[in-house]
């Protein structure tokens, strides 16, 4: 085993697969073609003398011999690129720490949660990305990530069965709201029953890889009316307020409410608790991303949005 003609090349290209989960996803992201992409890792996999990624017909999932390859080149490539950093004239007491999130996520508590760690620690920079559960799970491991906000729904399970597991921090913990027009019926309390919410018009999404909608109220006792659907939290809400239907939302959102939206709970039938919590892999956090972590825990707390 020589790993000593191994570039930082083949490193990137690798830690690029294991964060897509694809080569066609890694290739196009890199801007390679696929051909160089599998050249890259074969090369990689003959320096280790062993194969690192398990090839299968839904993408690639890394061997144990791989997920010691990818912990290491990620150090490597963090060092490399922390150089260049310090290199550039960053200012030593600051950093940057990559933070991955979801999307609803991003219309309250990230902005508050910058612009807190933006006025008490002004060294620090934080780089963000959106993306799905699973495609911030991988980047958490794959080391492009320090820090993912993620969704969970009951029964709270892990997010994958990978090893090592991820360290998970509860940010907030709280039941869905009904969004109404304020014209609507409903809007005239501050609660509705389970009961009434049949033969009403939803605005929901497919849930990434489920048959669940999102933006239905959960255990709705009848196949739903959808009137419309769209991904984007605050475009159901504008639907909503120009009385194309209803909706579900997170408490943590009702600050991001618009005009013509009412809030309301639901009484009856399942309530579910939504857990939104901060994940990174187990090992201690530097300055930078504990700073940021704070702040996140902080403005939850903020919100309201812990119990």
């Amino acid at each position: 085993m020589d790993f000593t003609d191994v570039s930082l090349v083949e490193l990137r290209v690798f830690r690029e697969v294991a964060e897509r989960g694809t080569l066609t996803a890694a290739a196009t992201a890199l801007g390679y073609t696929q051909s160089a992409v599998s050249r890259q890792i074969a090369s990689l996999e003959r320096a280790a003398q062993a194969p690192l990624l398990e090839r299968r017909r839904d993408g690639v999932r890394l061997t144990a011999a791989g997920h010691v390859v990818l912990r290491r080149a990620a150090t490597v490539l963090d060092e490399i690129d922390a150089t260049a950093r310090e290199l550039a004239g960053l200012p030593a007491e600051g950093g940057t720490v990559r933070l991955g999130w979801f999307a609803s996520a991003g219309a309250v508590l990230l902005p508050r949660a910058i612009a807190a760690l933006r006025r008490t620690h002004p060294a620090i920079t934080v780089a963000t990305r959106e993306g799905s559960t699973p495609a911030l799970v991988r980047a958490l491991r794959a080391g492009t990530l320090d820090l993912a906000l993620l969704a969970m729904e009951p029964p709270y399970r892990p997010f994958d069965t990978e090893s090592p597991s991820l360290a998970v921090q509860t940010l907030t913990e709280r039941s869905l709201l009904l969004a109404v027009p304020t014209t609507h019926p409903f809007a005239r309390a501050d609660s509705v029953d389970v009961a009434d919410l049949r033969g009403q018009r939803w605005i929901a999404a497919p849930s990434s890889g489920k048959e669940k909608l999102l933006g239905v109220w959960p255990g709705l006792d009848e196949r739903p009316q959808i009137a419309h659907t769209a991904r984007d939290w605050l475009a159901k809400l504008h639907l909503v307020a120009a009385g194309c239907g209803l909706t579900t939302i997170p408490s943590a959102l009702a600050a991001a409410a618009p005009p013509g939206v009412r809030l309301v709970s639901v009484r009856g039938g399942p309530q579910e608790l939504r857990r939104l919590v901060l994940a990174r892999l187990p090992h201690p956090l530097p300055e930078p991303a504990a700073r940021l972590a704070e702040a996140l825990h902080a403005a939850a707390t903020d919100a309201g949005a812990v119990p």
